[in-house]
């Protein structure tokens, strides 16, 4: 396993373990994030772990065009009952996304060092945040990062009220001319929107092209 130090840079990603593992250590600092998301690698740890940085094969994405938008979907849609909002509330929507219960995970690896790394992101302008808002109230939403040629890296979503982070995640789908969704490793909630599994080298020609 690599080891890594104060130098901006990775081991190649076929040093990567069979579940994506590639390099231990470093920092968060947003010149390393952007250099990390620019070639493939996030981050993914715990409060228990040192930073791990991964670069999964297959890569679980989502093809805008590939987007599956039920019937029921269709209908919560048309009766516009949430607002959403883009970039207006980025230090809510991490908050909520690093204590949002999920099934099987009892700590988030949201940390604060993640917090306050992707909040600095933010200010830069590659982390991009959706909102959606029902009664004024924030109730779901997600967010990520912009690395360029038209590719968003999703991190984390959120929902206080049913199908609210759907709608985020559809509208937000709709009204960016994005080409290429990273969803990074596989969920139900993900694939029954369209993501679907691609080798890591095919993901990787979206990052360079």
């Amino acid at each position: 396993m690599h080891f890594l130090n104060s130098n901006i840079e990775f081991p190649d990603i076929s040093k990567a373990s069979k579940d994506g593992l590639l390099a231990i250590g470093g920092d968060l600092s947003a010149e390393r994030l952007l250099y990390a998301y620019q070639n493939g690698i996030f981050p993914w740890f715990d409060d228990e772990q040192p930073i791990l940085w991964w670069s999964p094969d297959p890569r679980f994405v989502l093809f805008p065009e590939d987007l599956k938008i039920s019937k029921s979907m269709v209908q919560i849609l048309k009766k516009d009952s949430f607002k959403v909002t883009f970039n207006k509330a980025f230090s809510e929507v991490i908050l909520k996304c690093a204590n949002q219960k999920r099934a099987g995970q009892e700590s988030s690896w949201i940390t604060n060092g993640m917090i306050e790394a992707y909040n600095k992101l933010f200010k830069l302008g590659y982390a991009k945040s959706v909102e959606v808002w029902q009664n004024n109230v924030l109730v779901g939403g997600l967010y990520g990062v912009d690395v360029g040629n038209q590719v968003f890296c999703g991190e984390s979503m959120f929902t206080k009220v049913s199908n609210a982070s759907k709608v985020g995640f559809i509208t937000f789908i709709q009204q960016h001319d994005y080409k290429l969704i990273d969803c990074q490793i596989y969920t139900n909630h993900l694939d029954s929107l369209g993501a679907k599994d691609i080798p890591r080298s095919k993901f990787l020609t979206y990052l360079i092209n």
